[in-house]
């Protein structure tokens, strides 16, 4: 009797260790086969024209980050105005303008009762198709960078951030889903992080937007199949990658200058969950995060295909965790 007990317990920890084994030769396997785009240090320095329809100026962004970080104990170029917004835009020729009229009429109203507070709308057209570029560069103060070719959310997010002048930088969704200002929530918040004004441009932290607060609402309100689809992404995202962040993927989050030039050179992902990388990348150093609740409604034009863009995105979460964890990615800027 004795004998069979000690075989049956042997036989569970063969097939156990059979079944770990699979799993790790299963996530190899999918990981050779994802491919993510790899970008050199020069590429993420190269200068980057602002888009002009008319070809009648040669108007330059100014990259963020220093080109010899080694002859300095920054990584990236002084700040030109206190708050850069950069807006990802991917055909959003209808969403767009509402959005801009927004931020621009809270940002003029601010610069009104301070005028220390400067300021730069960043448009990315990340390969748009219907004329986005055109549009947002017609709109009053916004520089455009155009892409010519679709590099997802976080690929035209980075690009932006990457060629931002501000001390503080925000990046926001074009659909206008975040009331914009509740920046000035995250900004209190980021200053608070600092212990206190005047904003420190070095400090390495970060301010988010949340809808957690609204998540039970949102439930009521939501098809029992986007519910499900949603719970299950967030026991990912707190299983393999972000645990002190409720809400990885609302729109609308703050870094000073010295965060984005510590965090974006590493990032890897450039679709949809470039987010969670960017969090679990601030986790693994221990930056602080202050994490807001904002005012947000569902705005109609997602560009998240359900289903199959939630599916990538847990491929991508999983990934995430085991690149890291096996050495397939560091936690260092490309050379």
């Amino acid at each position: 009797m004795e004998f069979w007990e000690y075989d049956e317990w042997l036989l569970i920890l063969l097939l156990f260790g059979f079944a770990f084994i699979a799993g790790i030769a299963i996530l190899f396997v999918v990981s050779w086969l994802t491919a993510w785009p790899k970008r050199s240090r020069s590429e993420l320095l190269r200068t980057e024209q602002v888009y002009d329809p008319t070809g009648d100026t040669d108007e330059t962004f100014d990259n963020l980050l220093q080109a010899s970080p080694s002859d300095s104990i920054r990584l990236y170029t002084p700040a030109k105005v206190y708050l850069s917004v950069v807006i990802p835009a991917m055909n959003e020729r209808e969403r767009l303008p509402k959005m801009l009229d927004q931020c621009i009429e809270y940002l003029d109203n601010r610069k009104l009762f301070d005028e220390k507070f400067t300021f730069e709308v960043i448009v990315v057209d990340d390969g748009s198709t219907d004329g986005t570029a055109d549009l947002a560069s017609k709109h009053r103060g916004v520089k455009v960078l155009k892409l010519e070719k679709n590099r997802g959310k976080g690929g035209a997010v980075r690009a932006g951030m990457l060629n931002a002048s501000g001390k503080l930088i925000l990046f926001a969704d074009a659909d206008g889903a975040t009331e914009f200002p509740d920046f000035k929530n995250l900004e209190d918040e980021l200053i608070r992080l600092m212990g206190g004004p005047p904003v420190d441009e070095s400090f390495p932290g970060i301010s988010i937007g949340s809808r957690a607060h609204l998540e039970e609402e949102s439930k009521a309100t939501r098809p029992l199949s986007r519910t499900i689809l949603m719970v299950g992404f967030h026991l990912l995202v707190q299983l393999f990658a972000v645990r002190t962040v409720r809400d990885t993927q609302c729109g609308f989050k703050l870094f000073t200058r010295g965060a984005v030039a510590r965090l974006f050179p590493v990032l890897h992902i450039e679709r949809w969950a470039f987010d969670v990388e960017l969090l679990y990348l601030c986790e693994l150093w221990n930056l602080p995060i202050a994490e807001v609740a904002v005012r947000w409604r569902e705005v109609d034009g997602s560009k998240i295909t359900p289903v199959w863009s939630w599916i990538q995105m847990g491929r991508d979460l999983v990934l995430i965790w085991f690149r890291y964890s096996v050495g397939i990615w560091t936690a260092k800027p490309p050379k």
